[in-house]
């Protein structure tokens, strides 16, 4: 019989690295990994670090107080939805600066109707809702109008919109005199702006919807990714055969009526108009997109990074308010925070264009 040969002994460290390597275990690691590489995770730790950070810095701590967690939330709801209306005009590689006239003037027109129903001898119910279609209808129409402006008579989309933000300002002030339009119905506020599900208001409801199907839209329809290739490049998807100047203009309605929904929980918010109110409406929806991933050349949109976006523009404007801060300063930062935001993409964008090349 042959003797057997001595076999090299394997030490107990090599061994247990020899052992089979059950994968799902690195699954939540790796996951989570690739999430803080995001820039939607970055913002939302920035989010909490200033939640923090003004709870602890203002006045008995009033800003983590449930009144104004409520008052959070319903900024909050009008900003998500004019972002999201604008971070899918972005994926496209249009702007519409006219955002926040949209709103007043689709407030405006809500609060007038409202009246006239309840004048003409409607219920209080029927008014609100007659309103809160009206309001609908106007963003859509100020959409469509961007939408036909930009697309069919093929102006610059910044262009475009700056002169109906103008239009659409002078056209509210004439509306109501310069003054904001009152005596809407007490059950504006009490029943739906002011109503609430433990602390969350009952129109955050409508931004939150607005999000999911956004969400849905942009990762799992061709629209989606159709609104994103237009975005990459407009020549290309021409040749492709897209109905480019179709999508454009859905877009803006699409911006126009969650303007117009906004600008009524705006009337549910206040029980009134607010035409002076919303000036920077359309820099805060900027820096939400931009500052939450999506690209302003077009091409990418984050739906997920609007959202901690218009957080955080919504927490510094609250924070730095109830800090006492000047007006003045709260401008300066939002500022400075755009140009970061601004500063973010462009490196995105580069990174992008390398990878491709």
């Amino acid at each position: 019989m042959t003797p057997l040969r001595n076999q090299p002994s394997v030490p107990a460290t090599d061994q247990a690295a020899q052992q089979p390597v059950d994968d799902r275990a690195l699954v939540p690691v790796s996951r989570l990994a690739a999430w803080l590489k995001t820039r939607a995770a970055w913002i939302l730790l920035l989010d909490i670090a200033l939640v923090i950070l003004f709870t602890l810095v203002t006045p008995h701590h009033v800003f983590a107080t449930t009144a104004n967690v409520k008052n959070v939330l319903l900024a909050l709801t009008e900003a998500l939805l004019l972002a999201l209306g604008l971070t899918m005009m972005l994926g496209a590689g249009i702007f519409d600066l006219s955002l926040g006239a949209n709103l007043v003037l689709s407030s405006v027109v809500g609060a007038k109707v409202m009246l006239l129903f309840q004048t003409a001898g409607g219920s209080i119910g029927a008014a609100i809702v007659v309103g809160a279609i009206a309001c609908v209808i106007t963003g859509l129409l100020y959409g469509l109008v961007n939408g036909l402006i930009i697309a069919v008579a093929d102006v610059n989309s910044l262009i475009a919109t700056l002169a109906t933000l103008g239009i659409g300002t002078g056209i509210a002030d004439l509306l109501t005199g310069g003054t904001d339009v009152g005596g809407l119905p007490v059950q504006l506020q009490t029943d739906i702006g002011l109503r609430t599900f433990s602390v969350v208001p009952l129109p955050a409801v409508a931004a939150l919807a607005a999000l999911a199907i956004l969400w849905a839209v942009v990762r799992y329809t061709r629209y989606g990714l159709r609104v994103q290739g237009i975005g990459s490049s407009r020549a290309a998807a021409e040749r492709a055969g897209l109905r480019v100047r179709a999508h454009l203009i859905s877009l803006t309605m699409l911006g126009g009526g969650l303007a117009g929904i906004a600008g009524f929980v705006d009337l549910t918010r206040f029980g009134s108009t607010s035409l002076a109110g919303h000036p920077n409406d359309a820099l805060n929806a900027v820096t939400a997109a931009v500052i939450g991933g999506t690209l302003l050349a077009g091409g990418y949109i984050s739906i997920v990074g609007t959202l901690w976006g218009a957080c955080l523009a919504v927490i510094l404007e609250t924070g730095l308010v109830i800090s006492g801060v000047l007006a003045f300063w709260q401008l300066i930062v939002v500022g400075v925070v755009l140009l970061v935001a601004v500063v973010l993409d462009r490196i995105t964008a580069r990174r992008r264009a390398r990878a491709r090349h």
